[in-house]
């Protein structure tokens, strides 16, 4: 420890332009100045110390320095880099201490000058007391201590599922040979370790009538077995069979007890030592994480996309080598909260919780709290995300609730829209002006065809009223029509149709009638004309008869 004095208060009140006072060793021992050195007698009591100081205690020769300061110099200030630390000062020893950006800048060019303001020292025996104290305050950090030995998860979970395998093994065996003289047995009893309990304390068949399993089996099965006993089709078996069946038995009972002692020892060793993966994704799939990953320390150091495909290594590989998709989960499949999900989500709610799984591990392997409140929190967000899921599924399904904000892709579509002054307009609709051309030539097509009309007409009236008229006159009458057909394809259209079609073309009030009415006009001025027209002939017919 040593204790510096500072000089010049003044400067030290330029903070952005402090660290220009201590460029130099000369220029650093006009601001400060060593007041007080006590040096270490070896490096676990620096280690000692340092620790204490991390932790914001005040160790016992720090404490000894301060007093002696706090007897001659009670009035000073002590600029403390540590606000925890200062605080802890100043209830036990009532010294006043300063925590502000000032002291950080100070301490900064006094580490850098560090040589210069304490003599005495070499280089080289300062860096190496350095380095020999930074190894030894990591370690500490760390706390590799017995306490948080990964090791035995390791080997206990690798255990369990060995066991596991072995105990399916052996009941699937016990089951298969005991079958063979009671088969009824198998399908009325489904639980392995009932099954074996039962053949363990009755043994042959036919001692089932006699024997009590009350303590076993329900009074509802105990009745069903007894009753299938008496009626069983299975063959008799020797009392050497059924010894050695026994003997399975035993077997079978006494590693799924010892099966049920390693899963609480795993559970405890788990909580002790990893508790927020614990509380995160459970013991099995924490326990079988680190497992595969090879420690504690090793897993805190995988990201969470690693976390997510741990134990789903092959099917990985298998996938980029073959350009297909990728799995979505490995181990972290088997947790809840995975298994809570339906299908369409599992691979969103994986994703999240192996984020939150790597956060949890990384503070358990590195973290000095013991306590599991990290891993509560963290699982609350995942379950609250969970929900939010499967209720947006139940909303698009039921379709009762509000419309959901669409997530497209935005793309600018950059369109020059041009204004529609017709929008502005308060008149009714009204058709494009025609051309004169097209008006002529649909003049011209209706009075042909109206001539047509009328000459058929006038045939079949002709024919009905002057049945005894003479063949000459009908001649005539054929030449005269085919000469005024002719006259009409040669000359314009009468007076009133070309009157109609001016009053068209020019005037305001007749511009917005469709064409259909200016059809039906100039239709209706040809008829009249050609009324006109027949009662002329007929008046001169009658004249001539």
């Amino acid at each position: 420890f040593f204790l510096l004095q500072v000089l010049n208060e003044k400067k030290l009140q330029e903070v952005d332009s402090l660290w220009k006072e201590f460029e130099t060793p000369e220029k650093a021992n006009k601001i400060v100045k060593l007041k007080h050195f006590e040096k270490f007698q070896d490096t676990t009591e620096a280690l000692a110390a340092s620790t204490a100081l991390v932790e914001g205690k005040l160790s016992k020769n720090l404490k000894k320095i301060l007093k002696k300061i706090v007897a001659k110099d009670a009035h000073e200030q002590l600029a403390v880099a540590d606000a925890k630390l200062g605080g802890v000062i100043k209830d036990k020893l009532n010294l006043s201490c300063i925590h502000s950006p000032m002291v950080t800048e100070l301490m900064r060019g006094i580490r850098s000058q560090i040589e210069g303001l304490i003599t005495g020292l070499p280089s080289r025996e300062m860096a190496a007391m350095c380095l020999g104290l930074a190894h030894s305050l990591s370690r500490y950090k760390l706390k590799f201590s017995p306490d948080k030995v990964d090791t035995m998860i390791i080997q206990a979970i690798s255990l369990l599922d060995d066991l596991d395998k072995e105990l399916n093994n052996y009941i699937m065996r016990c089951r298969e040979w005991y079958g063979w003289h009671f088969p009824e047995l198998g399908k009325i009893i489904t639980d392995n370790l009932m099954y074996c309990k039962c053949v363990r304390k009755v043994g042959d068949r036919s001692n089932f009538a006699s024997s009590d399993v009350s303590d076993i089996l329900p009074e509802e099965i105990e009745e069903e077995v007894k009753a299938a006993a008496e009626i069983s089709m299975g063959t008799e078996v020797s009392e050497e069979d059924i010894n050695n069946i026994i003997h399975l038995c035993d077997q079978v009972i006494e590693i799924s007890e010892y099966r049920t002692q390693l899963y609480d020892y795993l559970k405890n060793r788990m909580m002790a030592i990893a508790p927020n993966l614990t509380v995160m994704v459970g013991e099995l799939v924490g326990a079988r994480l680190i497992a595969h990953a090879g420690s504690l320390l090793n897993l805190a150091k995988h990201p969470a996309s690693t976390v997510q495909l741990l134990g789903a290594e092959k099917a990985l590989f298998r996938a980029l080598k073959t350009k297909r998709d990728t799995p979505k989960f490995g181990l972290i499949y088997h947790a809840s909260l995975v298994g809570q999900t339906n299908t369409k989500n599992k691979g969103k709610i994986s994703r999240m919780l192996a984020a939150k799984t790597a956060l949890t591990v990384r503070y358990d392997a590195l973290g000095e709290d013991t306590s599991a409140e990290m891993g509560a929190e963290n699982r609350l967000k995942v379950e609250t995300r969970l929900r939010l899921l499967e209720e947006r599924g139940i909303r698009r399904i039921s379709g009762t609730g509000k419309a959901l904000a669409r997530t497209d892709k935005y793309q600018n579509k950059s369109e020059v829209k041009i204004f529609d002054p017709s929008g502005d307009s308060t008149l009714p609709a009204v058709s494009k002006k025609r051309k004169i051309q097209e008006v002529e030539e649909q003049d011209t097509e209706v009075a042909v065809k109206a001539k047509k009309f009328k000459a058929e007409m006038k045939e079949e009236t002709t024919v009905e009223d002057h049945e005894p008229v003479k063949k000459k006159k009908k001649k005539k009458d054929k030449e005269k029509q085919a000469e005024e057909e002719e006259v009409l394809s040669e000359e314009p259209p009468t007076s009133p149709t070309v009157e109609v079609r001016q009053n068209c073309t020019t005037t305001p009030s007749l511009m917005g009638m469709d064409s259909l009415q200016n059809i039906q006009t100039t239709f209706i001025c040809l008829q009249n004309t050609e009324k006109k027209k027949k009662k002329k002939k007929k008046m001169k017919d009658e004249d001539e008869d």
